[in-house]
C-alpha cells in the first residue's frame, strides 16, 4: 500500500477518534453540552466509515448520511450491514441540535445511546481494516500491510 494512502486513511480514523474523545469531554461534568457532544458522535461515525471507503478507493458523495455510507462500505466489509440501524440513529445528529429551533435539548440517555453507537461503529470499522492504517500505529506492525493494494 502506498504511504500517502495509508496516511490519509489513518488521518480520517484519527479525526474519528478525536470526535469521539471530544464528545466524551463535552458530555462530562461539571457542565455537559449534550447537543454538541451528540454532533461529535455523529461525526466520529461518519469519518470512520469515510476512512474505510477511502481505504478501498470507493468514491462517495459529500454527505452526512451514515446509513448511505455504510451501504457503500458493505461490499468491502459485509459485517457493517449489521450497523445500518446505528447509522440511522446517528445521522440526524449532524444537524438536529446544531441550530436554534423547536427541538428540545437532548437528555443524558439520548447521548449515552449515541456514544455507544459511535463507539461500536468505530470499533467495527477499525476491525475491518489492517493495523497499518490504524491511528498511531506504524505500518510495520501489520504483517499483511505489504499484501494490500
Amino acid at each position: 500500500m502506498d504511504e500517502a494512502k495509508r496516511e490519509l486513511v489513518a488521518a480520517w480514523l484519527t479525526k474519528a477518534q478525536h470526535d469521539l474523545a471530544s464528545a466524551r469531554k463535552l458530555a462530562g461534568p461539571p457542565d455537559p453540552l449534550l447537543d454538541t457532544a451528540l454532533y461529535h458522535c455523529q461525526q466520529a461515525a461518519e469519518k470512520a466509515v469515510k476512512g474505510l471507503l477511502l481505504f478501498h478507493d470507493q468514491d462517495f458523495e459529500k454527505t452526512h448520511d451514515i446509513t448511505d455510507l455504510l451501504r457503500l462500505a458493505t461490499p468491502y466489509a459485509p459485517q457493517l450491514n449489521a450497523f445500518l440501524a446505528l447509522g440511522e440513529l446517528l445521522t440526524p445528529y449532524a444537524v438536529k441540535f446544531r441550530y436554534p429551533g423547536a427541538v428540545p435539548e437532548p437528555q443524558r440517555a439520548e447521548y449515552d445511546q449515541a456514544q455507544e453507537a459511535a463507539e461500536k461503529l468505530l470499533s467495527a470499522v477499525l476491525g475491518s481494516l489492517p493495523l497499518a492504517v490504524h491511528p498511531g500505529l506504524p505500518p510495520q506492525l501489520d504483517p499483511k500491510a505489504e499484501q494490500l493494494t
